[in-house]
């Protein structure tokens, strides 16, 4: 045998080849794969032909990850068949098969958003949409005037989505840290780039983006500073191995790392610093600083799948890191997490009464809607984890919707997200202003609306995960979000319209449909929820 075939040998007996499970990967790989053909699009494609090639690229491919989802949980991947794959970097399990598919019908729906080009008056005779006509040009300077007399558009937007989603598909399935930490960057930094591309106050749009980045590279930050600490303690980045350290079963480690495994300072410290990394994505207090700002300036179809999928990948990682990496320090992160959740439902409820912009209304809802999600997360027990899936299904579906219809209340300068142009709203048009109070109403969380069903399972499942002190406080932000949500709709239909008020733009079918499932969703959760609910359950059993 020769040298070259024995080092060849040795090699392969020292380095295994991986032992990757494609078809169960399909959801990941099929997102990944349309957002690749994406970028080959924008380079080969005449521009004329990008917007539908790339609108339908992206439609096919989520809904093929979305088929290819609900193939794998009909198989039994989500119960007695889960387990891990790609060499125990995911899970392919029932909580992670649940918020993929949420994450993949949230996507679908805000892809119909981005392709919307009717609400805006034709620039040169063409259909516009709410992306900037070039990236790249300095705002009001010549290079987009030309863009804008081109009748370019950003389709970048498309393959950016994709590859959003591909990270946010991988984050609540990730089983080491390290495939948690690529997850998160390759969601994060389409999301940095999105948010700069808005065709009306580009200025705002663009420092908006550059908040959200700076913001979070420093959650970054956290979160990597936290993974090297927690393997200093535990000497691996796997899930179960850490667990398995925690929980003092497992004290054996390298030489090198003999001095500091079990040390419980770098435990703690690690911990803390990785669940601060994952509270910026969720948007909780004291985290949320970049929340509005960023909701406000980024285009009106990114905010609205900024802030429904995003939030659902987040406390999917969330819930996995607290579960499986850490339930023997429940005792440790359950005061911590009591703190974060109430002062999330107060903040965001007490300082949202104050707002006079519907976007920065909306966002600081969602600061109080995480501390209600965070309630089911503190139960620490199964009820809490399907409580909180089913909150983030129903959660993401309303505020996707209330953000569509954002993008439909017009006047010279683009959307009129000022509350006082909404006054008279439901006078000029009814239709518009109901479909608007609808959402409201199910973040308020009136019965009859997903909200109500939502905020019931995960307050009963902290009470009896014996929160109930925290229930009590939930209760009380609620009523105080109330009072805006209705003032709100008071404004919309008990007000005089003014003369120079904005007008309702005509959407065509995409915004149309992407409305009307948000609010299909909204009330089927609400009136009929006890299939979903049961879903959740079943769902709601994390692989170790």
């Amino acid at each position: 045998m020769s040298t070259t075939t024995e080092l060849t040998l040795r090699a392969q007996e020292m380095v295994p080849a991986p032992d990757i499970e494609y078809g169960q990967l399909a959801p990941v790989l099929i997102v990944i794969g349309a957002a690749v053909v994406g970028v080959l699009f924008e380079a080969f494609l005449p521009r004329r032909a990008r917007y539908a090639a790339q609108a339908l690229l992206a439609g096919l491919a989520l809904a093929s990850a979305f088929a290819a989802v609900v193939g794998l949980a009909a198989t039994g991947r989500a119960t007695t068949e889960a387990g891990l794959v790609a060499m125990g970097a995911l899970a392919v399990d029932g909580p992670a098969l649940f918020l993929q598919g949420v994450i993949l019908l949230v996507s679908l729906v805000a892809v119909l958003t981005f392709a919307e080009r009717r609400l805006d008056p034709r620039a040169h005779g063409r259909h516009v949409d709410s992306f900037a006509a070039e990236g790249a040009a300095v705002p009001g300077g010549e290079g987009e005037k030309a863009a804008v007399r081109a009748g370019f558009t950003t389709t970048e937007v498309y393959p950016l989505l994709l590859f959003a989603v591909g990270g946010m598909l991988v984050f609540p399935a990730a089983n080491d840290l390290l495939t948690l930490f690529i997850a998160l960057e390759v969601f994060s930094l389409p999301l940095y780039v999105l948010c700069a591309l808005a065709r009306r106050k580009r200025l705002m749009s663009q420092e908006a983006a550059l908040k959200y980045f700076l913001l979070g590279a420093f959650s970054s930050a956290f979160l990597l500073f936290g993974i090297a600490l927690m393997y200093g303690y535990a000497g691996s980045v796997k899930y179960a191995e850490i667990a398995s350290v925690v929980a003092d079963t497992n004290r054996g480690t390298t030489e090198a790392l003999a001095g500091t495994t079990g040390n419980d300072v770098l435990l703690l410290v690690g911990g803390a610093l990785l669940v601060m990394g994952l509270l910026f994505k969720v948007g909780a207090v004291p985290f949320h600083m970049w929340t509005p700002d960023v909701y406000q300036g980024a285009p009106t179809p990114v905010t609205g799948f900024m802030a429904a999928a995003t939030k659902v990948a987040a406390f999917g990682a969330l819930l996995r890191l607290l579960y499986v990496v850490l339930p023997g320090l429940t005792w440790d992160w359950r005061p911590v997490m009591w703190g974060v959740a109430i002062v999330s439902m107060l903040v965001g409820a007490v300082i949202a009464i104050t707002q006079t912009d519907v976007k920065r209304l909306l966002a600081y809802s969602s600061i109080a809607h995480a501390g209600f999600i965070l309630a089911g997360v503190i139960a620490a027990t199964p009820s809490g984890i399907s409580s909180v899936l089913f909150y983030l299904a129903a959660y993401s579906f309303v505020t996707l919707g209330a953000f569509a219809v954002v993008t439909l209340v017009r006047d010279a300068g683009g959307e009129a997200t000022h509350l006082s142009k909404w006054a008279g709203l439901g006078r000029r048009s009814p239709l518009v202003a109901a479909v608007f109070a609808i959402f409201l109403l199910a973040f308020a969380g009136i019965p009859m609306t997903s909200g109500f069903a939502g905020k019931f399972a995960v307050f009963k499942a902290a009470a009896e995960g014996g929160a109930g002190a925290l229930v009590v406080v939930g209760v009380i932000a609620s009523a105080i979000a109330a009072f805006f949500y209705i003032r709100v709709i008071v404004l919309m239909f008990f007000s005089e319209p003014k003369v120079e008020g904005p007008s309702v733009a005509v959407p065509s079918p995409l915004t149309t449909t992407a409305i009307a499932v948000g609010v299909a969703v909204t009330l089927v959760l609400g009136v009929a929820p006890q299939y979903f609910l049961d879903l959740a359950s079943q769902a709601g059993v994390f692989v170790r």
